[in-house]
């Protein structure tokens, strides 16, 4: 993917790349990719069901070594039946993160509509490519309400609810200036940055606290509804490299967490 190479992935603790490689010399030449954040078990008997021959899951399917494969682990299962249906696994996961026009460009994006920026710079620049790299502190040029702030979330990502953790001594409708985005966890990519806001999709508890006693509120989604809505923008990037693959988002994937 020349869009998202590998090499911009943090490998320090990331597992990109392709994961499973299910291709022999007597494949059909068509290109069936489904996409995903998670590749559950409904995600890989959606894959099956739909003749699919390579998942694109943003997440590392498998992420530390396995000494063993076994149908009795769920997630093992899935692998199974994968290799046995001939379909490949790929997972860009944290290139996609850092590559200009990823996820954070695209929750920047969302973040700032009807605003205009006055800069849009990365937290952790990639050491090669300075265009590139983990998380996006964005300034407005006039102040925002942080109430238009989750509004704009909302309607970005598809959420009814976001969770919102107000800055002490704050109102609901505090000005925002500055606003520091992470895809996913933000925890460490936010260390060391001053931000008015900090929109990620989990915090622990402890590292939330600290921004709201500090002053500072946040904004947070649950970890794959910051990236989920985004592979809509990532089909059509793919389509472009792949004119001729049928790609499709998975019907399946969801986050693990619901409101009631």
């Amino acid at each position: 993917m020349p869009f998202y190479p590998i090499r911009l992935a943090d490998k320090s603790w990331d597992n990109t790349g392709l994961l499973v490689d299910s291709s022999s010399d007597d494949d059909c030449n068509e290109i069936r990719v489904l996409l995903t954040i998670d590749l559950t078990r409904a995600v890989a008997e959606e894959a099956i069901q739909n003749k699919t021959n390579i998942i694109m899951a943003y997440h590392p399917f498998i992420f530390r070594g396995l000494k063993s494969i076994t149908p009795q682990d769920p997630q093992q299962r899935s692998l199974i039946q994968l290799i046995q249906n001939k379909i490949s696994v790929y997972s860009p996961h944290t290139a996609v993160d850092s590559a200009k026009g990823g996820v954070n460009d695209f929750l920047a994006r969302g973040i700032s509509l009807g605003s205009q920026l006055v800069s849009k710079d990365i937290i952790q620049p990639d050491s090669q490519d300075p265009e590139c790299g983990m998380g996006r502190l964005i300034r407005f040029e006039s102040p925002v309400g942080l109430e238009q702030l989750v509004e704009n979330v909302k309607k970005s990502l598809g959420l009814k609810y976001v969770q919102v953790a107000l800055g002490a001594g704050k109102d609901k409708n505090h000005k925002i200036s500055a606003v520091a985005i992470c895809a996913g966890s933000g925890g460490s990519v936010f260390r060391g940055v001053e931000a008015d806001l900090y929109f990620t999709g989990e915090l622990s508890h402890h590292e939330a606290l600290y921004f709201k006693e500090q002053g500072s509120s946040v904004i947070a989604c649950n970890h794959s509804n910051t990236e989920r809505a985004f592979l809509a923008d990532l089909k059509t990037q793919l389509q472009l490299e792949l004119p001729s693959a049928t790609i499709s988002i998975s019907q399946c994937d969801k986050d693990p967490y619901e409101t009631w």
